[in-house]
């Protein structure tokens, strides 16, 4: 009985740090864009956002990039936003030639360490939130977003 009591305890415990999780808001965010515009977070409220951190020197952001570009290409009518963040040291102009060679089909802002701190405070990169259509973060992926991932955790966002 003891056991099955101390179990109990821990399973809400637990249910109740992973809700806890999955409830907080997404910070206000205002960065300027490649083109120098306001790119604020809470203009996409109401959106399934995916806000992707990454860098032109870094590999595995580079490798993911073309399925961001597909995802965005074909969920945004049912309303997914794809918003990449530069994490530096990055040269502007070296991040308007990326994205048009990428053809990247989503705003990119220019961020810093701080703006990623916001959401993650690993070395890691690329990172992606996933933030829901309230403005609420239901997930932070370390790493590249494999397609297995996105229909997992972020589809079932869009319906």
């Amino acid at each position: 009985m003891i056991r099955m009591t101390i179990t109990a305890t821990i399973l809400v415990a637990l249910s109740w740090l992973v809700l806890g999780q999955a409830e907080k808001p997404a910070p206000e965010l205002e960065l300027k864009d490649v083109e120098g515009r306001a790119l604020r977070l809470s203009d996409h409220k109401g959106k399934v956002v995916l806000l992707n951190f990454w860098a032109t020197w870094c590999a595995p952001c580079r490798a993911e990039m073309p399925d961001l570009v597909k995802w965005q290409r074909e969920y945004k009518s049912r309303g997914l936003q794809v918003i990449g963040v530069t994490y530096p040291p990055e040269e502007l102009a070296e991040v308007r030639g990326f994205i048009k060679s990428a053809k990247v089909n989503y705003p990119v802002a220019l961020g810093d360490e701080r703006t990623k701190a916001m959401f993650d405070n690993g070395d890691i990169l690329p990172i992606t939130v996933v933030i829901d259509k309230k403005g609420m973060i239901r997930e932070v992926i370390q790493g590249i977003v494999f397609p297995e991932e996105f229909a997992q955790k972020v589809k079932p966002l869009l319906r």
